[in-house]
């Protein structure tokens, strides 16, 4: 209390707070008649999540900077596990991790063409010193991807100001949606076809879900364009996409295993990182 008295809250988190503290308290309520522990793992890690999103995003600017630089940290860990990425190249990933969304508050005017080029000769320069005859191209690689899909991605929790908690939570609710959608639309019918041979578990259903349920929550904090709906809907159908396929290919189920009801961090904001980038291409 003692904490939140100090932060005065912004027009927008006191749009969001409340539809937060409704949802789960609604949705606390149901599963007591539920018996799924899968499902009351995932109520008990959204609430931890809520309260850390919220925590830090209502400090502004550098509330927004400690999430965003948290969040690069740990994703960058579980991406290089995944990848199998050499110590060096993990080491530019995670150090773009913790600086990108300092320049992104204290030099937003950093951001330009001309970082990509540092942020590309930081991904090249390991493997070139290393003379890596055999793997250099695919470790170039990976890290560019891996710069670009969570360091720079990320970036957007802080150069969107106020808007960020209104994406986060939307997000999270489109996540809900394509589950719920996934359940009620895809077991039967036209919406029952998988969406790619990447994730079969994911169906046309779900989209139409994701769709249905981040509208309403952007609308639910007056906070809908259809510029935000778009970029959430086409986070939530290729995050989930991108991940899998990665994924896939390193002979993974999930990211990671220490966050109850969700596997790891990377499967828990997947959606978010691509919905960052598209929003941050069309600004």
């Amino acid at each position: 209390m003692v904490i939140l008295s100090a932060v005065s809250l912004s027009p927008t988190m006191t749009r969001v707070a409340p539809l937060l503290v409704g949802t789960l308290t609604v949705s606390g309520f149901a599963l007591l008649f539920v018996h799924n522990a899968e499902l009351r793992r995932r109520w008990r890690t959204w609430c931890v999540i809520s309260v850390i999103l919220c925590g830090t995003l209502a400090f502004g600017p550098p509330g927004a900077v400690l999430l965003a630089a948290g969040l690069g940290v740990v994703g960058s860990v579980e991406y290089a596990r995944m990848v199998d990425q050499r110590p060096a190249d993990g080491a530019v990933l995670l150090c773009a991790a913790m600086l990108m969304p300092l320049v992104a508050w204290l030099r937003p005017g950093l951001l330009t063409l001309s970082m990509a080029g540092a942020l590309f000769c930081a991904a090249v320069l390991p493997p070139l010193l290393g003379q890596d005859i055999t793997h250099g191209a695919g470790r170039a690689a990976r890290t560019t991807f891996g710069l670009l899909w969570l360091p720079v991605a990320l970036t957007g929790l802080v150069s969107l100001g106020d808007a960020a908690i209104v994406i986060c939570v939307s997000v999270a609710f489109a996540d809900v949606g394509g589950w719920c959608g996934g359940r009620v639309l895809g077991r039967s019918g036209p919406l029952s076809r998988p969406l790619s041979a990447l994730s079969p578990a994911k169906s046309w259903g779900g989209v139409v879900g994701s769709g249905a349920l981040s509208a309403v929550a952007l609308g639910a904090m007056d906070a809908w364009t259809p510029l935000r709906w778009l970029a959430v809907l086409g986070g939530c159908a290729l995050g989930d996409l991108l991940e899998s396929m990665i994924k896939r290919g390193a002979g993974v189920k999930d990211a990671g295993r220490w966050l109850p009801g969700f596997g790891g961090l990377l499967d828990r904001i997947d959606s978010l990182l691509v919905t960052l980038l598209l929003l941050g291409a069309a600004q």
